[in-house]
């Protein structure tokens, strides 16, 4: 496996925020503004750097506010096609409806609602090394129970992934970073109707015996969330302290959780 940078990605806009509370009410989750940008803005600028620069976006809850500031893409030096879905279909489920953009080539999926620096070229690099059907960014954190974790042995595969575990389930810190990078065949692995990576893909892949990869991004690279009202303070402050770089894009550094 080899070649050049995935050019296409989908980007999961059409959550709609709910443990945010009234901020969410009238702003999709994915356009709180995050020093002076929607947080997805942040994304598709990162994605732009590395060239990935043909995105779909899909859109449920308040989709006309992300479509409004984005429209074709053009003005921010990307092409931009939209996945209307007006019941959701879940982080899966919307792959599988926008397929008709991803079965010839790999492609990246980014969820809408996280922000990182992750750096794209190091990923795909581990993805041709070592092959399979995808590669997960991962993350280390202290409270895994809202969160898919993972267990990965010394080649980098993952051997076992479980969805928002149980207490006594916890059996890692390493957690899915809502970035991945897939080959077109994860398409068959993904059911009809609604349908999640965390509960549903993953497993499967696994089960199939197939190979997925877990990518372990480093402190530099980093990853926020804005998951509940305190996620999205701590990140506020954050970019109120000048350690955003010179794009506007946090870099992370020295920055403790």
């Amino acid at each position: 496996m080899n070649g050049s940078l995935p050019s296409a990605a989908m980007l999961l806009a059409a959550g709609k925020g709910s443990r945010l509370g009234d901020i969410t009410e009238r702003t999709p989750k994915c356009m709180i503004p995050i020093a002076g940008r929607p947080l997805l803005q942040h994304t598709v600028e990162c994605l732009r750097r590395y060239g990935v620069t043909d995105l779909t976006i899909n859109l449920h809850h308040l989709g006309e506010v992300i479509e409004r500031h984005f429209g074709d893409g053009s003005a921010f030096g990307v092409r931009i096609t939209y996945s209307r879905e007006p019941e959701l279909l879940g982080t899966a489920g919307a792959l599988a409806k926008a397929k008709g953009h991803f079965q010839r080539k790999p492609f990246f999926v980014w969820y809408g609602d996280n922000l990182s620096h992750c750096e794209l070229d190091r990923m795909w690099e581990l993805h041709c090394r070592q092959g399979g059907v995808g590669t997960v960014a991962l993350h280390q954190r202290d409270d895994v129970l809202q969160c898919g974790i993972v267990s990965i042995d010394d080649s980098d595969r993952i051997t076992r992934f479980v969805e928002k575990p149980a207490p006594d389930q916890v059996f890692s810190n390493w957690v899915s970073a809502g970035i991945m990078l897939f080959e077109p065949n994860i398409l068959r692995f993904i059911r009809p109707g609604f349908s999640d990576f965390g509960r549903d893909v993953f497993p499967a892949v696994l089960n199939s015996g197939l190979r997925l990869n877990g990518y372990q991004l480093s402190q530099a690279e980093g990853l926020w969330w804005i998951d509940r009202v305190e996620d999205l303070n701590r990140l506020e402050t954050i970019s109120k302290s000048g350690l955003f770089d010179a794009n506007g894009f946090q870099t992370f550094l020295g920055i403790d959780e």
